[in-house]
């Protein structure tokens, strides 16, 4: 079983997903329910839950200002929110999961799925030390969470020079010339990273649009990045691309 805190302010949200993990997802047991988060401070404290559903939005304190008021995470966090978009992708950025309010029964049975036990304490607090860079110090999306065979690896997107599509893994190279493989496709990346910065300049290349070197004309193009690496560019994708260059 896993043990669980459903923390929301709302009694009627806390109302549906407690019969949403009852009915679906037997393998949850729902230890104690916060409408605040002071008072999910001492209830974590006093049961040790191995997950809790933290709904974002609440008065006084915030889901994020909780999460910072516990000095040991040695839980999986899975956050529920009605809204904030840039809060959902900061939470994507940490390798969070989240639930959209109304919850969706798929994506809860998804979500709870990928809880095995305890988690690691470290890896949490890395994860939620990005969150809170994201979220406060640079006011910018620009620390990221990248998934491996090992677990997580902490980065800052600038970095990144270029993704490259292998099945459904991705090569991620950086600036240092060092690569990684994770465990997403390029579509993963390319919906996540911001579009100001990156570009799908072919179906199996994500570019920083910082890195490039150099534009070759052609059929579609060839895009020459600044540690020599060519690119070639899709013709469907040039008009864009030229667009950027233009800006």
């Amino acid at each position: 079983m896993i043990t669980t805190i459903i923390i929301d302010d709302e009694p009627k949200g806390r109302l549906a997903l407690r019969k949403k993990l009852s009915t679906y997802c037997s393998n949850v047991q729902i230890m104690a329910e916060a409408s605040n988060g002071k008072e999910a401070l001492l209830l974590i404290q006093k049961h040790q839950p191995q997950l809790i559903f933290l709904d974002i939005e609440m008065p006084v304190m915030n889901g994020f200002e909780m999460l910072n008021g516990i000095s040991e995470k040695n839980f999986h966090i899975i956050f529920t929110t009605a809204y904030d978009q840039y809060a959902i992708k900061a939470i994507r950025y940490a390798a969070f999961d989240y639930l959209l309010k109304p919850v969706d029964i798929e994506e809860l049975i998804t979500a709870v799925g990928k809880i095995s036990g305890n988690t690691s304490t470290t890896e949490q607090e890395k994860k939620v030390e990005t969150l809170n860079h994201n979220l406060v110090v640079s006011k910018e999306l620009n620390k990221i969470a990248i998934p491996t065979a090992d677990g997580l690896l902490f980065f800052e997107i600038g970095t990144i020079t270029r993704l490259e599509a292998h099945s459904n893994y991705t090569h991620i190279f950086f600036k240092n010339r060092s690569k990684l493989i994770s465990a997403k496709t390029l579509k993963d990346f390319e919906e996540l990273l911001p579009q100001k910065i990156f570009f799908r300049a072919h179906h199996s290349h994500v570019i920083n649009l910082g890195c490039i070197k150099k534009y070759s004309k052609g059929n579609g193009g060839k895009i020459e990045l600044l540690d020599g690496i060519v690119i070639d560019l899709s013709r469907r994708k040039r008009d864009a691309f030229i667009k950027i260059l233009g800006q």
